[in-house]
C-alpha cells in the first residue's frame, strides 16, 4: 500500500478541524474534493476513518490510531520546512572552513568577525592544517571550503583566487648591519635561515626559487607556525621567511626589518578551494560573497 501524501494531508486537516468544510478551506480545495480524498483513503485501508454527523466529522477508533501517526509526520514536515527557511535565511546552520593557523589569524579573522556579526546563528568550525591536509579535509567532507596558498591543480577541486600576498625575509636587531644592504641569494645563505615546515606551500615556493638559481636553501631552524617565525627572528636566532602582510606591525614598530634582495620574490596567491561536484551550502556561498 502506497497512498498519496495528499490524501494523508486531507485526512489530517479533516481530523484536526473536525469539519470537511474547514479542511477544504485550509487546503484551498473544494469540499467534494476533500470528501473524495477521504473516501479514497478509507477504501485503500478497507476501514472507516470518520463518523459523519450534522456537526462535521469525528474519528473512529481506527481513525484515531492513524491520526496519532499522521500528526507526528505533519509536525516533522512543518519543522523541516521551518528549518529549510532558517537555513536559507542564515538564521541557523554551520560553516566549516579549513586553512593554516596563519591564514586564519592574519587574513581570515576580519571576515570571520564580520560574518559572525551578520549571521550570529551560524556555527563556525575552523579546521587547522597544511595545504595537503586541508585538501584531504575537503575531499573527506569534513569542511565546506579551504583557504590555501596557490597553485592548486586538482580536477576534483574548484579554486577561486582571492588575494595576493607578498613574502619576504625579515630579521631583528641582531642583524642590524644588514639594514639598507642589498643581498644576493647566495649571500643570504651565509646567515642562519628560519623556514616554515617543509610540507607547507611557502616552504615549497622558496625552495623552488633557490633551486632555479642553482642554490639549495637549508634552514637552521624549522617551525610549524608563523608566530614562531616572527618571534625567533625578533629574538635574533636567524632570518625568517614570512608573509609581509603578517608582520606589518613588527615592521612598523621596528622590531623587525625587511632584508633587501637583488632578486624579486614572486607573490603568493591565496585561493578559496571547494569541491567541484558538491553544491555549496547557503552559509558557505554567503561567506565567499563576503570575501569578494
Amino acid at each position: 500500500m502506497n497512498n498519496n501524501y495528499e490524501l494523508y494531508k486531507v485526512f489530517y486537516w479533516a481530523a484536526k478541524t473536525g469539519s470537511l468544510t474547514q479542511a477544504a478551506k485550509a487546503l484551498y480545495l473544494t469540499q467534494p474534493s476533500v470528501s473524495h480524498s477521504i473516501k479514497q483513503l478509507e477504501e485503500s485501508f478497507g476501514i472507516q476513518l470518520f463518523y459523519r454527523n450534522s456537526k462535521g466529522v469525528t474519528l473512529t477508533h481506527e481513525g484515531t490510531v492513524l491520526y496519532s501517526y499522521i500528526e507526528q509526520s505533519q509536525n516533522l514536515i512543518s519543522l523541516a520546512e521551518e528549518k529549510m527557511t532558517s537555513l536559507k535565511n542564515l538564521d541557523s546552520g554551520e560553516l566549516r572552513i579549513g586553512g593554516s593557523d596563519s591564514l586564519f589569524k592574519h587574513y581570515l579573522l576580519p571576515y570571520l568577525e564580520e560574518y559572525h556579526r551578520q549571521h550570529p546563528g551560524i556555527r563556525l568550525h575552523l579546521n587547522h592544517g597544511t595545504t595537503p591536509e586541508v585538501i584531504s579535509f575537503l575531499k573527506e567532507g569534513r569542511i565546506d571550503m579551504g583557504v590555501v596558498r596557490m597553485p592548486i591543480v586538482d580536477p576534483q577541486l574548484e579554486v577561486r583566487e582571492s588575494i595576493q600576498l607578498k613574502d619576504c625575509f625579515v630579521a631583528g636587531a641582531r642583524y642590524a648591519e644588514l639594514k639598507g644592504a642589498v643581498l644576493s641569494l647566495d649571500m643570504l645563505l651565509k646567515y642562519p635561515v628560519i623556514l616554515f615546515s617543509r610540507n607547507s606551500r611557502a616552504r615549497m615556493a622558496i625552495t623552488e626559487l633557490f633551486h632555479n638559481y642553482g642554490l639549495t636553501i637549508k634552514p637552521e631552524i624549522e617551525v610549524g607556525s608563523v608566530d614562531l617565525l616572527i618571534e625567533l627572528a625578533r629574538k635574533g636566532l636567524g632570518i625568517s621567511y614570512v608573509t609581509r602582510e603578517f608582520v606589518t606591525k613588527e615592521l612598523e614598530e621596528g622590531s623587525l626589518f625587511e632584508i633587501q634582495l637583488d632578486v624579486q620574490l614572486p607573490p603568493t596567491h591565496v585561493g578559496i578551494m571547494t569541491m567541484r561536484s558538491v553544491p555549496l551550502s547557503s552559509s558557505a556561498t554567503k561567506f565567499i560573497e563576503l570575501m569578494k
